[in-house]
């Protein structure tokens, strides 16, 4: 099997881990990064990485079923492999409820958690090429009045002036301005504009 480019954020707490499956990996050809917890990769993660997670469950901090959360939350759809000794069929079943890619007991055949990696990789990349950053579908999500409010602000009317052209009161327009940031997941009003959506 062809190696893919990408990377595999490794994580896990134990440093003789870490050190033996970044030496398996970059023998295979795959680059790896490791980190010792979850919160310090997910402190350090770009999204627009092509990669995916190989993570342990039972970690110091945050465990691997929080951290799938915690991506999930942030709609960071990295493909998440999760390597543990302590499996069993109820926490199977939870890591890929959340959407876990695979999920692999330790120890692991070598030939594969390397078809695994491979394949988490590909499909990562795969969707980055097949969903382009359109923000037409997060559009779709807002209502009427909040597309029509989206317009407003995109013409750089300040909530005032939306209120008096919408006749409603300037908190209601705060209210679906929060709205909107929320459904569009945008930080800031420039953030907003940035994405220069079609409405």
């Amino acid at each position: 099997m062809s190696n893919e480019d990408g990377t595999v954020f490794l994580i896990d707490d134990d440093a003789s881990v870490r050190d033996s499956l970044t030496l398996l990996l970059s023998l295979k050809g795959l680059r790896t990064q490791s980190f010792a917890n979850a919160e310090s990769f997910i402190a350090t993660y770009q999204a627009d990485t092509v990669g995916c997670v190989l993570t342990d469950l039972r970690m110091p901090g945050m465990s691997g079923l929080e951290l799938q959360a915690d991506l999930r939350a942030r709609d960071l759809q990295v493909p998440v492999v999760v390597l543990t000794a302590h499996g069993d069929v109820a926490t199977a079943r939870a890591a890929l409820k959340n959407g876990a890619f695979d999920f692999l007991e330790k120890p692991v055949d070598d030939a594969m958690l390397i078809e695994v990696l491979n394949s988490a990789l590909r499909a990562d990349r795969e969707r980055r090429a097949s969903t382009p950053a359109s923000g037409d579908e997060r559009v779709e999500r807002l209502t009427a009045r909040e597309r029509e409010i989206l317009r407003l602000i995109a013409a750089g009317h300040a909530n005032r002036e939306i209120a008096a052209q919408l006749q409603i009161s300037a908190r209601t327009v705060e209210v679906h301005k929060a709205h909107i940031m929320e459904k569009l997941r945008c930080r800031s009003l420039a953030d907003l504009i940035r994405l220069n959506l079609p409405v």
